[in-house]
């Protein structure tokens, strides 16, 4: 009887050395050279609303397998709600930009599609509103850029397509045509 609880004691270790999970890892868009900035509130974009689709509206990263399927990557998450880390991420990269007159954006993202080893995808639909006049340009961007098979190279894909996004949308700001900029 005495070696009975050994074996129980050996046991019961030997599940919780099992129960161990993997580290959660964070990820931003904001990348890790912030763009240069000579900050002024008078002539910046103020950012009314950033909205995603809810399939990857979560703390966790999304990533699509195959035609159609979603993985939700348990250790892998964003560091903010994908919302605010987009935003963070256009409010950092914008902030060079110095448009005629004072302007509010709306971007309403349509797809955020990660695929590791292939690409990353944004599509978005953005306003820009005079905040002082009652006229407004809307857009929609399409930008797809190619990632490698880590994660961190997917994400590394989504700030360079968010990069684009604010590029677009700079170029909008500071244009008196009052047309979409080319996705280029």
């Amino acid at each position: 009887m005495t070696h009975l609880p050994r074996i129980t004691l050996l046991v019961a270790l030997l599940a919780l050395g099992a129960c161990r999970s993997d580290p959660i890892q964070f990820h931003t868009l904001t990348p890790a050279q912030p763009a240069p900035t000579s900050h002024n509130a008078a002539d910046e974009i103020l950012i009314e609303s950033v909205s995603v689709p809810p399939q990857v509206d979560r703390p966790q990263l999304v990533i699509r397998q195959g035609d159609s399927s979603l993985a939700i990557l348990e250790t892998q998450w964003w560091g903010a709600t994908l919302v605010d880390e987009l935003r963070s991420a256009l409010v950092d990269q914008l902030s060079n930009t110095r448009p005629a007159r004072k302007l509010s954006l709306r971007v309403d993202v349509q797809r955020f599609d990660s695929l590791p080893g292939q690409y990353a995808l944004l599509d978005a639909r953005w306003r820009l509103r005079a905040r002082e006049a009652n006229t407004q340009l809307t857009c929609r961007s399409t930008l797809q850029t190619a990632a490698g098979s880590s994660i961190d190279d997917v994400v590394i894909a989504q700030q360079a397509n968010v990069k684009r996004l604010a590029a677009l949308i700079s170029q909008a700001a500071a244009s008196s045509s009052g047309t979409c900029p080319a996705n280029g």
